[in-house]
C-alpha cells in the first residue's frame, strides 16, 4: 500500500470501505468523544466514539467512518487509515487531500458554538466571514464570496442564479445542527463544481441516520438541545430522534426554532480617519445595543437511508429553513434616514428535498457511483417601510425554484505495473432555476390602504437560468511518492428573461459556452511531509442578479447590465502539508487573476424605474472591468499537540487584490478591488481530559487595519471613512460531555469587552456574553 500526499492508494483487491456506504454505524446522538466511562487511549479534535463491544473503544475520524485499511474519500480518493494520538486525536482531516482545505467537525460545532453556519468557519485558515446583518453572513474564501465562491449540501448546488454580487445571506439558511461537518476548499474549483468556484468551494456534509451493523429490530435515541446567549437575549433549541429499524432502514428526524434579539455590542465604534462614529448601524441610548438587529428562526429536517446490502444506500432527504422579521442593517434605518425606516426581510426561506443513489463495487470503469435528483425553492420576502413621513412602503416578493441532477462516476483504482497507480473520475450535472418576481407599493396615508403592482420586481419575473457541465480528472501515482492529476470541465450556460418595456428592462437571450482546465502535483519527500501545487481554469457566467437585478446593495442602489460577459480566471497556488502524531500543518502562497471581473462603476438610473433608484445618494452599474484583476496573497494553520492533552492551533491569512480602476477617466489606471480582508489570524490553546469527560479552550481572533478602499468601498455605509479598525478579540469555552447522553458547553465570548466588527460589516461584534448549549439524550 502506497502513502502520497497524505493518502493511501491500495492496490486492487485490497478491502477498501467508503464513506457513507460502510458497515459500522456513525454515532449522530452525540457525535464527539466519550465520556469518562470509556477508557480511551486518546481524544481530541475530528474524533468520536465508534460502539464496540465491552473492553473495546477506537477512536475513528468525524469525518468519515471506520476505515478498512485504505478507505476511499467521498471524492474517490484514497484516506488513511485513522491514526490516534495518546492524550489527542487528529483533527478532521480534508476529503480533498491534495488541495488547500480545512474541516469543521461535529465536535468543533458543539464546542464553539457558533450563531450560523457561516459563524463557524471564522476559526478555518483563508476564511473571512461578513455580516451585513444579524441574521446573515457571507463567508470570503481567498478574498472572494457571493457569486464567486460555490455552496454545496451533500453534494447539491445551493448557488442559484438570483446571487448577487458580493456579500449574500444565503450560506445563513444552513441549519448548523444537522451537519456532521464543513470543508472549505481555497482556491478555484470550477473544474469539478462548475460555475462560481473561482474563489473556493464550501462543503457541507449532513448527519447520518445510524446503521448499526448487528442491530436487530426497532432502536430509538432521541437527543433535545437547548441554547440560550446574553449577547442577543438569544433562546432556542432542536429535538431530533434517530429511528431504525435492523442494519437497513434509519431515519434521523428533527425540528428547531430561536427567537434572536438586539445585539449587545462592546460599545461605540469609531472611525480611524477622524475618530467620529461610524454611520451604522444606529444604537440605543446606551450606545451598545444595535438597532436592527433581532430575528426569527424555524428549522425541520428528515432524512431516510435505505442500505438496500453491502453496496447499494439510498436516501431521501428534507431539509427546510425559515427565518422571519430580519431587518437588514445598514437600511434599518439608513444613515441619512428618520428612525422609523427599516427594510426588512419578512420571510426568507430555503427549502431543499433531494434523494440520492450510492453504490460500490461495480465494473471497473464505474467502481463506484453516487447520483442525486434535487428540488429547492428559496422564498425572500421584504418590504421597505418608510414610516409615517412618506405616507407609502414598498414590497417585493421573489420565488426562485430550481431543479437539478448530479452524476460522478469513479474507476477502479488500476496499477498497471508495481510503481504505477492510475484512476478516474467523471460525472456531469445541471440545474434549471424559475424566477417568480414581483414588486409593489403600498400607500398608508389614504383611508384605506391602496396597493399598486409596479411593472417589474426585483429580478425579472418569468426569467429562467440553467448551469451545465461534463467533467474528468484523473491521477497518475509514481512510486507511491510523485502523484501528478489533471481534469477539465464543458460548460454551457443558458440565461433568458422577457423585456419589460415600461420599466425599461432589457430582455435577455444570452448563452456562454466554456472549457476549464485544472493540473497539479504532489511530492511526498518523507513521511511526514508533502509539498503540493496546483493550477485551475476558472468560470462564472453572469447569472440574472447580474443581468436583470435593481436593488439596493451598501454602496447605493446597482442597476444590472444585459451585456455583461463571462468571469474567467487562473489561479495558481503552491505549499505543503505536514502531518506527524505530535504536529498538523499546512501553509499555501496563491495568486488568483480574473479577465473580465464583474465589478461596479458609477450609473444613471433609467427612466420608469419606479423603485427608488432616483432617491439613492449613488447609483452603481455593473460593468465588466477593462483588464485583469489580481488577488495575491497566503493562508495556513498549525496545530502542535503537548503532553497532559493540551494542544495549540494557529491560523493565518493575506489577501492584496488589485484590478482596473472602474472610473472612466481616472489618474490612477488601478484600484484595490471591493472589501479585500486584512491581515487576520487565529489562535486556539486547548485541553482536555478523555479520562473525565472535560475540556476547557481559550480563542483569539485578530485583524489588522483594511484601508484599501474600492469606489464602492468609499461609499458603503457599512465600511467607515478610512478603512475597518482592527481587533482583537478572545473567548473562552469550557465543557463536559457524558457520551451518548450529556453535553455542557459554556462559551464566554469577547471577555475583554472590544467594540469590533468584521470588515464589510454593518453589524459589529458581540459584546461580552455568556452562550450556553446543554444536549440530552440516549
Amino acid at each position: 500500500m502506497a502513502l502520497h500526499g497524505g493518502e493511501v492508494w491500495a492496490a486492487p483487491g485490497e478491502a477498501r470501505a467508503e464513506a457513507g456506504l460502510h458497515e459500522g454505524p456513525v454515532d449522530n446522538r452525540l457525535p464527539s468523544v466519550r465520556g469518562p466511562s470509556s477508557a480511551a487511549s486518546g481524544d481530541g479534535a475530528g474524533t468520536t466514539a465508534s460502539p464496540q463491544p465491552a473492553g473495546r473503544t477506537v477512536a475513528v475520524p468525524l469525518s468519515a467512518p471506520a476505515p478498512s485499511r485504505g478507505s476511499y474519500s467521498e471524492v474517490g480518493e484514497v484516506e488513511e487509515p485513522a491514526r490516534t494520538v495518546v492524550g489527542h486525536a487528529r483533527e478532521g482531516r480534508p476529503t480533498y487531500r491534495r488541495r488547500a482545505a480545512s474541516v469543521v467537525t461535529r465536535r468543533d460545532l458543539d464546542e464553539r458554538l457558533p450563531r450560523s453556519a457561516p459563524d463557524a468557519l471564522r476559526y478555518e485558515p483563508g476564511v473571512y466571514v461578513q455580516q451585513t446583518a444579524h441574521a446573515q453572513g457571507s463567508p470570503y474564501v481567498r478574498g472572494l464570496t457571493g457569486q464567486q465562491t460555490l455552496m454545496m449540501f451533500d453534494g447539491v448546488r445551493l448557488n442559484n442564479s438570483t446571487f448577487r454580487q458580493g456579500p449574500n445571506q444565503y450560506f445563513f439558511t444552513i441549519d448548523s445542527h444537522t451537519l456532521r461537518k464543513l470543508e472549505v476548499i481555497r482556491g478555484s474549483a470550477s473544474t469539478e463544481f462548475g460555475s462560481d468556484a473561482i474563489g473556493g468551494a464550501l462543503l457541507a456534509t449532513p448527519l447520518d441516520p445510524q446503521l448499526p451493523r448487528a442491530a436487530k429490530g426497532w432502536h430509538v435515541h432521541p437527543r433535545a438541545m437547548l441554547r440560550t446567549a446574553t449577547a442577543d437575549g438569544e433562546l432556542g433549541g432542536r429535538g431530533q430522534v434517530d429511528i431504525g429499524y435492523g442494519k437497513r432502514i434509519g431515519l434521523l428526524t428533527g425540528a428547531g426554532y430561536r427567537d434572536v434579539g438586539l445585539l449587545r455590542t462592546g460599545g461605540l465604534l469609531t472611525s480611524p480617519a477622524d475618530g467620529s462614529p461610524v454611520r451604522v448601524p444606529l444604537y440605543a441610548d446606551d450606545n451598545r445595543t444595535q438597532l436592527g438587529t433581532g430575528f426569527r428562526e424555524f428549522t425541520a429536517d428528515a432524512r431516510l437511508v435505505f442500505a438496500q446490502n453491502r453496496d447499494t444506500k439510498w436516501t431521501l432527504a428534507y431539509y427546510d429553513y425559515r427565518q422571519f422579521d430580519a431587518p437588514r442593517t445598514d437600511k434599518c434605518p439608513p444613515p441619512t434616514a428618520p428612525v422609523g425606516e427599516c427594510l426588512i426581510y419578512d420571510n426568507q426561506d430555503r427549502t431543499l428535498v433531494y434523494t440520492s443513489l450510492d453504490r460500490r463495487r461495480g465494473p471497473a470503469a464505474a467502481q463506484r457511483i453516487r447520483w442525486n435528483l434535487s428540488y429547492q425553492h428559496q422564498r425572500e420576502n421584504r418590504h421597505h417601510e418608510y414610516g409615517d413621513m412618506r405616507g407609502f412602503d414598498n414590497y417585493g416578493l421573489d420565488h426562485v425554484h430550481a431543479f437539478g441532477t448530479a452524476l460522478r462516476f469513479n474507476t477502479k483504482s488500476f496499477a498497471p505495473t508495481p510503481w504505477l497507480q492510475t484512476s478516474v473520475e467523471y460525472g456531469l450535472d445541471g440545474y434549471l432555476d424559475s424566477i417568480k418576481s414581483r414588486a409593489w407599493t403600498t400607500f398608508t396615508d389614504t383611508a384605506m390602504p391602496i396597493e399598486v403592482e409596479r411593472a417589474r420586481g426585483q429580478y425579472v419575473d418569468g426569467s429562467n437560468y440553467l448551469t451545465s457541465g461534463v467533467w474528468t480528472r484523473g491521477q497518475l501515482v509514481f512510486g507511491g511518492y510523485f502523484g501528478v492529476h489533471a481534469g477539465a470541465r464543458g460548460a454551457l450556460v443558458v440565461a433568458r428573461a422577457p423585456e419589460v418595456e415600461e420599466a425599461s428592462s432589457q430582455g435577455v437571450k444570452r448563452q456562454w459556452g466554456a472549457l476549464v482546465v485544472h493540473t497539479g502535483m504532489s511530492l511526498k519527500t518523507v513521511s511526514w511531509l508533502t509539498l503540493l501545487a496546483n493550477f485551475d481554469q476558472g468560470f462564472r457566467a453572469p447569472n440574472l442578479d447580474d443581468l436583470t437585478s435593481r436593488q439596493q446593495v451598501g454602496a447605493g442602489f446597482q442597476l444590472e447590465n444585459a451585456a455583461l460577459e463571462p468571469e474567467r480566471s487562473r489561479s495558481l497556488e503552491a505549499g505543503f502539508r505536514i502531518e506527524h502524531p505530535w504536529i498538523q500543518a499546512s501553509m499555501f502562497g496563491f495568486v488568483t487573476a480574473i479577465d473580465g471581473m464583474i465589478g461596479r462603476t458609477q450609473g444613471l438610473c433609467p427612466a420608469n424605474t419606479g423603485d427608488g433608484c432616483g432617491e439613492a445618494g449613488v447609483v452603481l452599474q455593473l460593468t465588466n472591468l477593462e483588464g485583469r484583476s489580481t488577488i495575491r496573497g497566503f493562508d495556513g494553520q498549525v496545530r502542535v499537540f503537548f503532553p497532559a492533552g493540551f494542544a495549540i492551533r494557529n491560523t493565518l491569512a493575506y489577501a492584496h487584490g488589485v484590478g482596473p480602476n472602474p472610473i472612466a477617466g481616472s489618474a490612477q489606471p488601478t484600484a484595490p478591488l471591493s472589501r479585500i480582508p486584512p491581515l487576520n489570524g487565529t489562535t486556539e490553546v486547548s485541553w482536555r481530559s478523555a479520562r473525565f469527560g472535560l475540556y476547557a479552550a481559550a480563542g483569539l481572533r485578530w485583524a489588522l487595519l483594511q484601508d484599501r478602499l474600492a469606489f464602492a468601498d468609499i461609499h458603503d455605509v457599512r465600511i467607515p471613512e478610512g478603512g475597518t479598525p482592527g481587533y482583537t478579540v478572545i473567548d473562552v469555552r469550557a465543557g463536559y460531555r457524558f457520551d451518548p447522553y450529556l453535553v455542557i458547553a459554556l462559551v464566554f465570548e469577547n471577555i475583554a469587552d472590544t467594540a469590533y466588527r468584521y470588515h464589510g460589516s454593518s453589524v459589529n461584534g458581540p459584546g461580552r456574553g455568556l452562550n450556553i448549549n446543554l444536549q440530552y439524550g440516549f
